[in-house]
């Protein structure tokens, strides 16, 4: 065949001479080579992309690698607010501008109201000064006093942010290929979270504040669609639980990108160019190759063809490549074409358990997802001379809770769910002691230290439950409802995520209030995980017939196979 008449889309990551040489190689490769050693019998299970390049491998780590570190960025978008609007100090720090008082008139001593000596009326100071060596997003919106609330606002539209972009990244993934949408969420991130950085209009700052977090949406939605394509079994799942891992990377290296910068705008900007990387690694990052295969034209056989032919190159199982290679993924197309399309919402609390685990992952998800966010928005609860070492701890809790859930998944398996649910009900509980402390005599430095020991301990259990959900919760149902069951619950969780931010309010109430409240949460998305259960797949072994007939009499419908669980590789789309 000849190779300059190959399309060379740029979604397929392969250049020119690539190509050329892919098809020289396999040409050689069927020249000098047996029919017996080209056509190896496919794996029962296994379709041929599967076969070929393996259930995980050198290029599906690199392509893991790469397309984790699009969560560095949507982190610090995330975060960012807690040293971008750092807490000022009345008096010492800001104080109402005494310029505009009349000469009976004196301001309070927390800098927030103006008051009358002689009839003793209040007013809401409106100008103000500011002594504060970093230049913070507080002093260009004055949003101290009463309007501090509108710190907990632009983290409430950075969050609708992430709501829209997963949503639109998942209807953008039915026209363009993941890979495209990677590519548009990288480009607009870049423009949006510059505008956000020099916008000086509250409102216009709000409204790019939440276009970033749409376009961090789109890339950690798009990237997990490539790589869960492109692995199998157990390393599919361990890798989307382990996914998160570079998100608490992101917020452990966040202080000391913030260290850098005395000026809201230019810790914007430095946490916005670091995208430019992930565009210079696109080269390396293959796309979606069943989403080609059933999505695209005919001449994406071809390039498809080209992509997993590198790929088994570098796995160094190019041995496993059939002779006829082209016509069986010409096959898995009209497979991919034909199959059933995806059921409906209604048919979703139909079958064996279904209703328990619609209700169970929609309330444990929802709980954790508020608890992710707000957890690590609540240090700021704890003081300003903290947030650095409070904002690590979290991060290296984060870290702590994924490996947990990789463990419970590898070791436990079916009794995953219970395990995880049993860590937050304790965490929570945990949790919830710091009232026994919250008005004690203690050392601000030991209180804060007490504060943190409790909060990290939810803290790693949500990122437990959190990943493990989002991994797995495809396992309990038939392949037929994954798609719209996943996309249900993640939609549902991010609604219920908005309200994240205004349970932070509580903290003027009372520090421990707040945290309790996360705790609480803990809880009962910890009850709710414990009612899930994957359904298992007995083992198939031959059995008479008349030993069959016993078995089918004296079997329990509480150990019937239910349905048998089948990869899918959109079960974890959204």
């Amino acid at each position: 065949m000849d190779a300059s008449r190959v399309s060379t889309p740029s979604s397929a990551g392969l250049s020119q001479r690539n190509m050329t040489l892919m098809y020289e190689r396999r040409d050689s490769k069927q020249l000098n080579s047996s029919p017996h050693s080209t056509r190896l019998p496919l794996t029962p299970g296994k379709d041929v992309i599967n076969h070929v390049i393996g259930d995980f491998g050198i290029w599906q780590l690199r392509t893991i690698l790469i397309i984790f570190l699009c969560k560095i960025p949507a982190s610090w978008f995330m975060a960012c607010i807690i040293f971008t609007a750092p807490e000022l100090y009345p008096s010492t720090e800001f104080q109402c501008d005494p310029s505009s008082l009349n000469p009976n008139q004196t301001v309070t001593p927390n800098q927030c109201y103006i008051e009358d000596t002689t009839t003793g009326e209040r007013a809401e100071c409106r100008h103000f000064l500011y002594t504060f060596d970093f230049h913070s997003l507080i002093m260009d919106f004055d949003l101290v006093c009463l309007r501090d609330i509108f710190v907990a606002w632009t983290q409430y539209w950075h969050l609708f942010g992430v709501l829209v972009g997963g949503v639109t990244a998942t209807k953008m993934m039915i026209f363009l290929s993941p890979r495209h949408v990677y590519f548009i969420g990288q480009m607009a991130q870049i423009v949006c979270g510059v505008v956000t950085g020099y916008a000086r209009d509250f409102s216009l700052h709000c409204a790019f504040r939440c276009l970033s977090a749409v376009c961090c949406a789109i890339m950690f939605t798009s990237g997990q669609a490539i790589f869960a394509d492109l692995t199998f079994g157990i390393y599919r799942s361990g890798a989307i639980i382990l996914y998160d891992t570079f998100w608490s990377i992101g917020v452990i290296f966040l202080p000391s990108l913030s260290s850098f910068f005395n000026n809201w705008t230019h810790i914007y900007l430095g946490i916005t160019f670091p995208t430019l990387i992930l565009t210079f690694l696109l080269q390396w990052t293959p796309d979606s190759p069943r989403w080609l295969l059933k999505n695209g034209r005919e001449k994406e056989v071809e390039y498809v063809e080209l992509m997993i032919r590198q790929g088994a190159a570098i796995n160094d199982r190019e041995f496993k490549i059939p002779s006829d290679f082209h016509d069986q993924l010409i096959a898995l197309r009209n497979k991919l074409r034909s199959g059933p399309p995806p059921a409906k919402w209604s048919d979703l609390w139909r079958g064996p358990r279904a209703k328990l685990h619609m209700i169970g992952a929609h309330l444990a998800l929802s709980a954790f997802v508020i608890n992710f966010m707000g957890m690590l928005l609540n240090i700021r609860s704890f003081g300003r001379d903290y947030l650095v070492p409070n904002t690590i701890a979290m991060g290296f809790a984060e870290i702590a809770g994924c490996f947990t859930a990789l463990h419970f998944q590898l070791k436990y398996d079916k009794w995953k769910w219970q395990w995880a649910g049993g860590l937050n009900i304790l965490a929570g509980l945990i949790g919830c002691s710091g009232w026994y402390f919250s008005h004690a005599e203690l050392n601000s430095e030991l209180k804060v230290t007490l504060w943190m020991i409790i909060a990290t301990i939810p803290k790693a259990g949500v990122s437990c439950a959190q990943s493990m959900i989002m991994a797995c919760m495809a396992e309990v149902m038939p392949p037929s409802k994954k798609i719209p069951y996943v996309f249900s619950v993640v939609t549902f969780a991010r609604v219920w995520l908005l309200s994240a931010p205004f349970i932070n309010v509580l903290k003027k109430i009372d520090v421990a209030l707040s945290l309790s409240s996360y705790c609480a949460l803990s809880i009962f998305g910890g009850i709710c995980t414990c009612l899930m259960l994957t359904p298992r797949t007995p083992t198939p072994t031959v059995t008479l017939p008349e030993d069959k007939m016993k078995d089918q009499k004296e079997a329990s419908p509480l150990t019937a196979n239910v349905w048998t669980i089948e990869n899918d590789v959109n079960n974890t789309r959204l």
